[in-house]
């Protein structure tokens, strides 16, 4: 992207307040963990972006075994410090990398489920790479297996004038305050979380490159999976023309 963009940066800047940040998706993981093992049944499962391990924890938990790939050190040593944390296998690198595939898939074989939430596909910063990602996916994926991506819908209505400035969130003397250029051609989001607080000023940095569903089924077509379910969430509520998000699953043939 213009100016450069290193995969880790997003996940070392926030590691610390990512957790605090996002509470407002628990309410989703029981549903998600569920979804998940159903697919994994007694295979393993593959995370990209595994983070601070708010999927992963969980799903391993109700006794899947979970590695992870993820380019943040910072964010792996929060995972890795809950409890049950040390336990799932992570490989640090960018998972857009076939070569980190590799890495973080030699030791199992093969996955029966590779998944990816929070939009979290999304910081891979050009379709080639998407496009590259989804080859490496199916190449890590037993026969049969699954692909499993939660993303936001986009709407390009949000960034009319090519950008925005708005206020996120005020919690106590904290104001958090979101600044984005959107470049509507290039499909691509660059953003601030400015944090004003008596601790001064903090920048969060994020970078997108978004997709259509119908982009992503292309793009899973082309590395070879089939698209076999969307729902708007991981609930499997109908997929609809208003639903701000879609859970995907991509099959490789058995």
């Amino acid at each position: 992207m213009p100016g450069g963009w290193d995969p880790a940066e997003y996940g070392d800047r926030i590691a610390d307040v990512y957790d605090d940040w996002h509470d407002d998706l628990e309410p989703a993981m029981p549903a998600a963990v569920g979804m998940l093992a159903a697919l994994a049944g007694d295979g393993p499962a593959l995370e990209l972006g595994i983070g601070t391990g708010r999927a992963a924890l969980p799903l391993a938990a109700a006794g899947v075994k979970v590695a992870g790939i993820d380019a943040s050190e910072r964010m792996v040593a929060r995972l890795w410090s809950k409890p049950g944390g040390a336990d799932i296998p992570v490989t640090i690198g960018d998972f857009g990398d076939p070569a980190v595939f590799a890495e973080a898939a030699a030791p199992f074989g093969g996955f029966q489920v590779v998944y990816v939430v929070f939009n979290t596909f999304f910081v891979l910063p050009s379709q080639a790479e998407q496009v590259r990602c989804l080859a490496a996916v199916a190449g890590a994926l037993a026969p049969g297996g699954a692909f499993v991506m939660r993303a936001f819908v986009p709407d390009q209505g949000l960034h009319t004038n090519g950008s925005s400035f708005t206020t996120e969130a005020i919690v106590g003397d904290e104001s958090r305050l979101v600044a984005v250029i959107h470049d509507r051609n290039a499909q691509t989001v660059r953003g601030n979380h400015i944090v004003i607080s008596r601790r001064g000023v903090e920048t969060y940095p994020v970078n997108l490159r978004y997709a259509w569903p119908a982009e992503l089924d292309l793009m899973a077509a082309l590395a070879g999976l089939t698209l076999t379910s969307r729902h708007a969430d991981w609930s499997a509520a109908p997929f609809t023309n208003a639903s701000p998000f879609h859970v995907s699953v991509w099959r490789k043939p058995a």
